[in-house]
Order: C-alpha cells, then structure tokens, then sequence
C-alpha cells in the first residue's frame, strides 16, 4: 500500500467554499491507484444473475416460490416446485402495471405497493396438507390431519376467503380470538367445509360465548376453548339457556417452552392456557354438571418459530400425555390441536440456533407431530386423535410482497481535493496544541503509521471543534478540516463507507416488527440483480423518528448491498420486502399518519407475461387517516376554503387563483399520504385535473379505485 502521505497529499486541491490549503510539501506525490483500490466499482467487472441470488440468499429463503431470473429481476413461482418455466411471474412487470399511469396501460396506484399471489397461499396450504397427509400414511397413523387458520395472521377478506376456498375439500377451518374476528369466521366457513373447525380461543366474556354458541346451533363446528378456568362456568350456563350442547376444548399449559424470542408466549409462565391443577377441576365441574362428554379438544402452544423437531416432538409427546389422561379420566376427546409454531426460514441457513430460521421443512414438521402423538397414544391404548395445527405464519407469509421505492440517497462522502499554498494559512488560525496535532499528522503520514495518523486526525478535529465552539475559527475553516480528517480515515480504511437510503414508506406502518422485537425480514432490490450492486447501504423511512430505518439484515448485516440510484428502468429504484404476509398488515398503525400500502392481488394466467391483475385498490388517503384519529377531512377541508377566501379578498397571487387552490387542496385530501413524483403535485398546475386519486373507502364506494374480481386485466 503507499504511504498515507501520498493520498493526503493527493487531497490538496480545490477547499470548499474558496478555501485553499496545502499539505507538508515534503511529501511524495500521490498514487492514484490507492483512491480506486477500496471503492467498488462494476465497470468491467463480470457480474451474473446467478451472483445476485447468491449475495441475497434468495435460493434459502426463497425457495421454492422466489429466484433471480435471466432478466436479473425477481421471478415469483406461484406454484413451487410444481411451476412450469412458462408460468413463472416476473415482479418488475408486476410493479409496472401496478404504478404505470392509465393512459399508458397501467393501473396508476401508487406505492408502498403489497402484491399477493392466492396461487402460492393455496400452495402453502396444499403443502402442509400433503405433508400430513403423506406423514399419516407413512406411519399407519389411523386418524387425519385438518388444518386450522388463526385468522389473527391476516384478516384481509381475500385471504381468508382463499384460504376457505382452497382447504375446503381438506376441511380446513379457521381459528378466532376476538369478537370480530370470529364473526368473519363464521361467515366465511358458512361457505366452507361442514367438518371445518371453528376454534374459538382468547379470552372471553358471555357475548363471545353466546356468539360461538349460535356458531354451533348454524351447525358450524365449533370449538369453545378454555384458556382461563373461570370460562368454564359462562360456557356451561349460557349452554344451558341456549340450549346447546357446546363442544368445549381446553388450552393446556406446557412444561416444554423453546428459549428463543417466540419461546416466551409458552411455558408455566405463558399468558393462556390451564395447569394441571386447573384442568382437573375443569374435568371435574364437567363431570358434575353431564357434560364431560363435550370436552373434546386439548389445544397448547410451544411458541411461534419453533426451532428444531426435537423440541417439537418433546412438546407434542407432552400434550399427548395430557391428552391420554383426560380419555382415561372420561372426556369425549376427539381432536389434539398443536397451535401454531410451524417456522419460517427467514434468512435460508436452516438454522436451529436463530430467531429468524428453523432447522427443518414442512415434512420434517408433520412427521414429527405424527410420530409424536402416535407413540404416546399407542403406548396408553388411546385412539389416534384428529391432528389440528394452527399455523398461520407458514400459510400466508410467502403470499405476499410489499414492493417500495428508494427515492435518494445520502452521499457518500468524497473529501475535496486542497490547492497548495492555503493549508499554512489554516494552521496560523489553530491554536498551539492543534498545530501540534497537525504537525503530528503529517509526519506520522510520511512514516505510513496508520494508527498514529487516525489518533492525531482526531485530537485535530476534537480540537477544532472547540475552537469552532469558542467562535475563533470559521465555518469554512471547520469544513477543511473535517474533509482532511474524512481522508485521512478513508485512507486508513476506517471510514464509513454505507449510504442512507431514503425509502417511500413507513416501518412503523408496514414492517412494525422489524421496529417493535427486532424481526428480520429478506429485503432485495428486485430488479437490476444481472449488476453488480455498488453500494452498501442502511433503509431509511419518512417517517419523523429516529426508529424509522432498517439497519439491521438477515446474515447479521448491519446494511444491504445496494445499487447506485439514478440508472436503470427510468431511474426507479424498487425493492421487495420478502415473507412479511403474516401479521404485519394487522400490526401496523398510523404513525406520522402514514397509512397502508396500495394493494394487487395477482394469479398466474396464460396471458403473454404470464399473470393477470384481478384486483386493485388503493392505499388509505390523506382523508381516511386523518378521520381514523377523529378528525372530519370534510369540515378541515371548508376550513381552509373559507382561509383561502379572506386570502384571496385581500391580495392577488399571480401563481394561483382560488378555485385552482381550494381544487389542490381537496385533491390533497384524496391522496395517500406517501411521497409522489414532482409531476403529480397538485399545486404545480393552473388548475388540477381529475387523475383517479380516490382513495378506498368500501367497495360500494370503490369503483373508480378498484377491480371487482370479475374484472382481470392480462399483461
């Protein structure tokens, strides 16, 4: 490597702002080739497709639904492993005919964008079926699997009603833990499977109750389960006054809790469920009032993300012994309920020892839970039950896609290059110790003692800090000195080389557990992968807070391999935000009044691009915000027209008339509240027309904004 004097030296032209200062003369001339040896660069470099998938990790994570194609662009494979070539989905052609204006083609939503594919959801669900299915073959297991969805996963209609649609020749149910959650769940499994389950689970109170109770006199089979003891004497007299026989299961508190984030929701400590203490006297008051007959369900929770199949088989093999206990002790058991748990592998290693992986596949997990039950309930003579699984992370996170734009990024930094003859002038305005540390660094620069130079760069700094603070030295003279300092560490290699990525969207909104239990989440440019990425850089959001970045990536990366901005499909620059189809949707708030995104759902078709768009709407605007938080857009609106009116009574703007401003700000209230082109601000025209801003409201009121199902656009 030259010596540090060479580079310093090679700095020493042009200050900014006027400024002109000289390094020693003494040292040597400077060596081009060291400036360029630490910057990337993809000029003549070869670079693949292949390269990109395997810098992101998408054949890990993103198997068997997600791959890098020729274009380098992101391909979606709607059906797994069972995807033809010619069925493949290119997300970019997604994206374009989401945001490309009407009168070009496209759709004109705007982004944050969430694409769902219903192909791959019913691919989730067929998977977990077949998994079970071919796991109770296998074994000789003399029950059958039927799966539940917790609809707390993702209550979007479309989902759930998918979910119906697809599972119903598997009956497969669905799972509520509120109120209105089991409303939507009744009314979707009216059209369902009848053996479907409705597994009412969370607290509850004699509405909840009566609610599931009617669930079950509408001959939907319904499951009352216990997760506090005191529920048990609402559900026996409610019963009674309505006249129903109810069908009550119970949650059981597990010895076996996993260790990781997830493992805290299980355990003797977990929020819900009854100890063994509990659940005699449950069986007991059963017994007493006629009615042990109806217990029939034992459902518990080893917690979400469950790492390995060891500790799955070690809780499993524990709840069926609780399970064998209760037939012995008289209840009309019939089904065992593994909760939810089914991990997701975030990141693609495969790991057992993170919170963002699991160390085995679907298979693997239904063998397990198969095996499991089957030899606690042959070893007691007890019946193989009905297995039930609650896992709803595994069904719906691959479904989904939130797609959003980089609109600028902070640049890095180059030091100014300082013309000879101005640094001597620099050093005469420096007190004697920061002269001493200027003379210090130059020598140590000649030496080529790197860490010597970075200790006295500094002490230099520090000093001129102080200086600055004290008012004896100028702004410019400040600057200066830091661009020496910068190259000093650039040089040196200790400089920080990641850009600030500034993001159309709001975490706190759409990945609310990134911020809130620090979940880790694949994010990908999704085009521009057949280029080497060029930069290093952390997401930074809209919003007004500090917690509004990403800075954090699967792999244990502290920023993300990134392209320059500025080139490329019209200088838009998208990336994806993978497996997020699970909870974020539902967590998400309106922090700085930031809604949701827009939405696409898209199946796969014989059309030339291989997909059709069947529905779109828009994300909430500025209007359906601000009447969330209990303002009325309507009378802020007149307001600010009747403002405009004394304005406008008083002087003339030359810029705008009065119907121009009060059309702009009413068309400011039908927005989304994210950032938009220059071009589509409505206050840059004489006057505004009318460009589809509405926002979505009900789809009553939707029809200018989006697609009822039987309306498919082919791309």
């Amino acid at each position: 490597m030259p010596a540090l004097g060479c580079c310093v030296d090679a700095a020493l032209v042009s200050p900014p702002l006027g400024y002109a200062f000289s390094w020693d003369s003494s040292l040597p001339s400077p060596a081009p080739e060291f400036f360029s040896s630490g910057v990337p660069n993809a000029a003549g470099s070869h670079w693949s497709p292949e390269m990109s998938s395997d810098l992101y990790r998408v054949d890990g994570w993103g198997a068997p639904y997600f791959s890098v194609n020729s274009n380098g662009d992101i391909s979606v494979k709607p059906h797994g492993t069972e995807t033809l070539p010619h069925q493949e989905i290119d997300l970019l052609k997604v994206v374009k005919k989401a945001s490309d204006p009407k009168h070009l083609g496209g759709l004109g939503l705007q982004l944050p964008l969430v694409v769902r594919f219903p192909d791959v959801l019913k691919n989730r669900l067929e998977s977990l079926q077949s998994a079970f299915d071919m796991a109770v073959g296998s074994n000789g297991y003399e029950g059958h699997y039927q799966g539940v969805y917790p609809v707390k996963c993702n209550q979007d209609r479309f989902v759930v009603e998918d979910i119906v649609k697809f599972g119903s020749g598997h009956r497969f149910g669905l799972e509520a833990g509120s109120k209105p959650e089991l409303l939507l769940a009744m009314s979707c499994l009216s059209k369902g499977s009848a053996d479907a389950l409705l597994v009412c689970n969370g607290f509850k109170d004699s509405e909840y109750i009566s609610l599931a109770l009617v669930a079950r006199k509408l001959l939907l089979n319904t499951v009352i389960v216990l997760e506090q003891e005191e529920e048990l004497d609402l559900v026996i007299d409610i019963s009674r006054k309505m006249a129903v026989r109810p069908v009550i299961g119970l949650r059981a508190k597990l010895r076996t809790k996993h260790s990781g984030h997830f493992g805290s929701t299980s355990g003797e400590k977990g929020k819900f469920g009854l100890t063994t203490t509990q659940i005699l006297r449950v069986v007991k008051k059963l017994e007493e009032s006629g009615m042990l007959d109806c217990l029939q369900l034992l459902h518990f929770h080893i917690g979400s993300q469950i790492p390995s199949t060891e500790l799955l088989a070690d809780g499993v093999g524990e709840a069926t012994q609780i399970y064998s206990e209760l037939v012995r002790l008289g209840a009309g058991m019939k089904y065992i309920d593994c909760g939810g748990g089914l991990g997701i592998d975030y990141d693609g290693t495969k790991s057992c020892d993170s919170d963002v992986s699991v160390g085995y596949g679907i298979q693997e997990y239904a063998s397990t839970v198969v095996q499991a039950v089957q030899f606690v309930c042959d070893r007691k003579g007890v019946k193989h039950p009905v297995i039930c699984s609650e896992s709803g992370r595994a069904i719906v996170s691959h479904h989904s896609i939130l797609i959003f734009e980089a609109v600028s990024a902070s640049s890095t930094h180059v030091s100014p290059q300082l013309s000879s003859g101005g640094l001597q002038t620099l050093a005469e305005t420096l007190n004697e110790d920061a002269r001493a540390d200027y003379r210090k660094l130059s020598a140590a620069a000649v030496r080529g003692e790197y860490d010597t130079c970075l200790l006295y760069s500094d002490q230099l700094k520090q000093r001129c800090v102080e200086q600055f603070k004290e008012g004896s030295l100028d702004i410019e003279q400040l600057a200066a000195v830091d661009s020496i300092c910068d190259l000093v560490a650039k040089a040196i290699g200790v400089a920080d080389p990641v850009r600030i990525y500034h993001v159309n969207l709001s975490i706190f909104t759409s990945i609310p557990d990134f911020w809130a239990i620090d979940q880790l989440f694949p994010i990908v440019p999704i085009h521009r992968l057949d280029e080497k990425p060029v930069m290093r850089g952390i997401l930074s959001d809209l919003t007004c807070d500090s917690d509004g970045k990403i800075d954090k990536f699967i792999g244990g990366e502290s920023s993300l391999p990134l392209h320059d901005l500025g080139s490329g499909d019209g200088g838009r620059y998208y990336l994806g935000m993978f497996l997020g189809g699970a909870y974020e949707e539902a967590l998400g708030g309106l922090h700085n009044l930031f809604g949701g995104p827009s939405m696409v759902r898209v199946v796969q078709s014989d059309s030339p691009h291989s997909f059709a768009v069947t529905r779109s709407v828009p994300g909430p605007s500025c209007a359906d915000v601000l009447r969330a938080m209990q303002h009325e857009p309507e009378l802020m609106f007149e307001t600010l027209k009747h403002r405009a009116e004394e304005f406008f009574e008083q002087e003339e703007d030359k810029g705008l008339n009065f119907a121009s401003l009060t059309d702009s700000l009413a068309q400011s209230f039908h927005n989304m509240p994210y950032l938009v082109a220059p071009s589509s601000c409505c206050f840059t025209a004489a006057t505004v027309a009318n460009n589809g801003g509405y926002y979505y409201s009900d789809d009553d009121n939707a029809a200018d904004c989006a697609t009822g199902e039987d309306e498919i656009w082919s791309y």
